[in-house]
């Protein structure tokens, strides 16, 4: 999340601002200029085409500040949203709220990124009593992601992430990981040999039967070497999984080098890094060690509980090298 500043007052905004609190100025977040805008009085605002957008007709439901090309109609990135709560579940509504916050957040990573996503929707689903939804499964099918709400409570998340003996578990965690089944699917194909060859080298074979597999690991575990070519012991589950994670920690990689690079926390050249993998070990390795202490001095858990082998540096590579590739 890089920094943003007032057009009216150069204050600085926060992602998700609907009003600069310096200066009272209505906000909204224009996709298209990736960046945020005053609007006038009657939430418009008019780019530099002579274009007019309107605030998302959601800020009040999920408050999403994106700009949409219609008055009284949604932006795009919730028009990416399949399914939602019903207006009568409270607790539904309340979760959200948090999953679109999230969900915006993961879009504008992927446009800045380069990643097209346009076949891809979103089954933002209910698991309370007043949705008539008893077990909602987190995943990713033929372009839908299904994202179980519930998800937005911290207490039973962190749980959960104690149950399953996870090191890391976020609802932004959770979407990186499934649009990482959904880009594997769109871009990895036999429409692209060398691509599905690379791929295969280092993942695995993805035609591998995934109910076996899933059997198998919870049945036996992960393998004792695991940590030698895995980033963590679900990657180890199937190459399909595998894939998802890897990409997941790109994004994380991604996204908390440019936020730190946009608050000066550290400064590097993009276009030095001939590789993903050299920005990793040059920036990201020495900066999430400093988080991590950082964190253990306020009594917290690190920030990026995890460590790099070699093998996902080569992993971390080829995810990498399918930005700005041609989507569906």
């Amino acid at each position: 999340m890089r920094t943003y500043r007032c057009r009216a007052c150069q204050s600085p905004l926060f992602f998700d601002n609907s009003v600069c609190v310096t200066c009272g100025s209505a906000l909204g977040y224009s996709r298209a200029e990736r960046a945020i805008v005053c609007v006038d009085d009657a939430s418009r605002y008019v780019d530099a085409e002579g274009r007019t957008w309107h605030v998302c007709a959601n800020l009040d439901l999920s408050g999403c500040t994106w700009l949409s090309p219609v008055a009284g109609g949604q932006c795009s990135a919730c028009d990416l949203t399949r399914t939602r709560p019903s207006d009568d579940d409270a607790e539904g509504l309340a979760h959200f709220a948090a999953a679109e916050a999230a969900k915006r957040h993961l879009v504008a990573e992927l446009d800045e990124l380069g990643f097209n996503i346009s076949g891809l929707v979103f089954d933002m689903l209910s698991s309370s009593p007043a949705s008539g939804e008893e077990n909602v499964v987190i995943g990713h099918a033929d372009g839908v992601i299904t994202i179980d709400l519930a998800e937005s409570d911290d207490a039973r998340r962190e749980r959960i992430r104690q149950e399953l003996g996870e090191p890391y578990r976020t609802l932004l965690g959770h979407l990186r990981h499934e649009v990482g089944h959904y880009l594997q699917s769109v871009l990895v194909t036999e429409e692209h040999p060398e691509r599905l060859a690379r791929c295969r080298e280092l993942f695995g074979d993805e035609t591998k039967d995934y109910q076996a597999e899933i059997d198998r690991h919870y049945s036996q575990g992960p393998p004792a070497d695991w940590a030698d070519s895995f980033i963590t012991t679900y990657a180890t589950m199937h190459p399909f999984e595998d894939f998802a994670e890897t990409f997941a920690h790109y994004l994380h990689i991604s996204d908390t080098v440019a936020t730190a690079a946009s608050f000066g926390l550290v400064y590097f050249e993009p276009t030095a890094h001939e590789r993903f993998s050299d920005l990793v070990v040059a920036v990201w390795m020495p900066l999430s060690v400093a988080l991590n202490q950082i964190n253990r001095a306020m009594g917290k858990a690190d920030v990026y509980p995890f460590v790099i082998p070699p093998p996902v540096l080569d992993k971390l590579d080829f995810v990498a090298s399918l930005a700005a590739t041609p989507g569906p």
